[in-house]
């Protein structure tokens, strides 16, 4: 692991996979192979191109994957513009890892699991998700609901077909918003369609997607008998520097590079108008 979390590292671009039209997931090696360094799921890093720009990204492949990295990234600003050109082979520097990440090891073991996702929401769960795949052991019942636009625009789709809806345990409900051809499975947003599943409040929630969704997600979940200690969620979109400087992450008495990105929602109190 890095030690100086300032000081980045040369990483290469070995692969990059189109997932949608405006998301790409790029695999990161350190230029020996290997990754660059090891994370827990949740956690971030600084992606930066020299006289570009630098931004933090989720980590969103599993540590327990153990040789490469990977990024899901949208295309919508400059930085994301110029790393959606790249190709394998081109390097990039990285530097993290960043931040806390979701309790797998403590208050989500031995927990029924549910993972609630909103677009390119689904990118820092999918690091969790496949943790507690790959130690299925330690955790129960597992449901994941994610949603988005249309079906073009649900990201590591063939991977959830081909994967998460074939292990055992688990159970995958897919949702767009409007009907289009070629699609038979739900249509409609993602906090009805949680209204419509009606969980019991038996599990732990991993939710992660647009402040909107989030919010009437969780007025379903706490009709549902669902507290908020139940409920965790990241806010990484709100990070900057990654070790509290700039404080662009600030929200109430948090600083999310410091306290978070990971928070269960009774420890945020009342969310600020924008989430």
């Amino acid at each position: 692991m890095n030690k100086e979390p300032l000081v980045p590292m040369l990483g290469v671009v070995t692969d990059v996979r189109i997932d949608t039209p405006d998301v790409k997931t790029f695999r990161v090696n350190a230029l020996g192979g290997g990754k660059c360094f090891e994370h827990k799921p949740g956690q971030c890093a600084m992606l930066s191109i020299p006289g570009v720009g630098e931004a933090m990204f989720s980590i969103t492949s599993s540590p327990t994957n153990k040789e490469f990295m990977e990024f899901s990234i949208k295309k919508c600003g400059c930085l994301t513009s110029w790393l959606h050109q790249m190709e394998p082979g081109q390097q990039i520097t990285i530097r993290g890892p960043y931040g806390n990440n979701f309790p797998v090891e403590t208050e989500l073991k031995g927990q029924n699991l549910l993972f609630i996702a909103g677009g390119i929401g689904l990118a820092p769960l999918r690091s969790v998700i496949n943790y507690c795949r790959a130690n299925r052991e330690n955790y129960g019942e597992i449901d994941i609901v994610y949603g988005s636009r249309s079906m073009d625009d649900l990201v590591d789709y063939k991977e959830i077909v081909s994967e998460w809806m074939e292990d055992k345990g688990i159970r995958v409900h897919l949702t767009i918003d409007r009907a289009q051809d070629g699609w038979d499975g739900h249509v409609g947003f993602v906090p009805a369609y949680v209204k419509e599943l009606d969980f019991k409040p038996d599990c732990k929630v991993l939710i992660c997607g647009p402040p909107i969704m989030i919010k009437f997600t969780l007025v379903e979940l706490e009709k549902m008998g669902f507290s908020r200690t139940q409920i965790f969620t990241t806010m990484e979109m709100r990070m900057k520097c990654g070790i509290g400087k700039c404080g662009r992450c600030n929200i109430g008495n948090k600083y999310v590079c410091k306290d978070g990105p990971v928070f269960r929602f009774d420890e945020l109190g009342e969310l600020p108008d924008e989430y």
